[in-house]
């Protein structure tokens, strides 16, 4: 069985920035990735490299930023003003708001986004909402472990139920 739409397809494999060698992330056979081929939680070009792939298949590749998260977007580095992030007493929790924390967010919509914060001032937290990999080509090494069939309720739902997929 090989990979394509509507297939449960489990993978092993490490992520590295592609310019420095540095892991960004790694999965392993006691802990892979499991997802639902074709739903859209990848990015595209993830998922074009892989198809067609059996089990115990292996592959290498690299998508390039523009193909992946983007390029790195000033317009994605907003000042929030500081009363934003002060708790009951009027302070900042030191533990949770600092130079490089992920906080979520969400903007006047209600949408909910993770920014990183870059310095804090007395009057601003200026915080980052670009992906965290933004700006980064990256390389994927790895196997592929599992192919099956998905079941009408992970098609309806659009992702993986049970073993290394998602719990209702």
């Amino acid at each position: 069985m090989a990979i394509e739409a509507n297939k449960v397809v489990t993978l092993s494999y490490k992520l590295t920035d592609h310019n420095s060698g540095e892991k960004i992330e790694e999965t392993t056979p006691e802990n892979p990735m499991v997802f639902l081929f074709g739903a859209g939680g990848l990015v595209p070009e993830f998922e074009i490299n892989i198809q067609g792939k059996n089990i115990g298949d292996t592959f290498k590749f690299t998508i390039l930023a523009e193909n992946a998260y983007g390029a790195e977007n000033v317009n994605d580095i907003v000042k929030i003003p500081i009363d934003s992030f002060l708790n009951e007493d009027g302070e900042i929790e030191d533990e949770f708001v600092f130079v490089g924390a992920n906080l979520p967010m969400s903007d006047n919509e209600g949408n909910e986004m993770e920014g990183t914060v870059l310095s804090i001032t007395k009057d601003f937290i200026e915080m980052d909402f670009s992906h965290p990999l933004a700006g980064t080509d990256l390389s994927f090494e790895g196997e592929v472990l599992g192919i099956r069939e998905a079941t009408a309720e992970e098609l309806n739902h659009g992702h993986v139920h049970g073993e290394g997929g998602h719990q209702h």
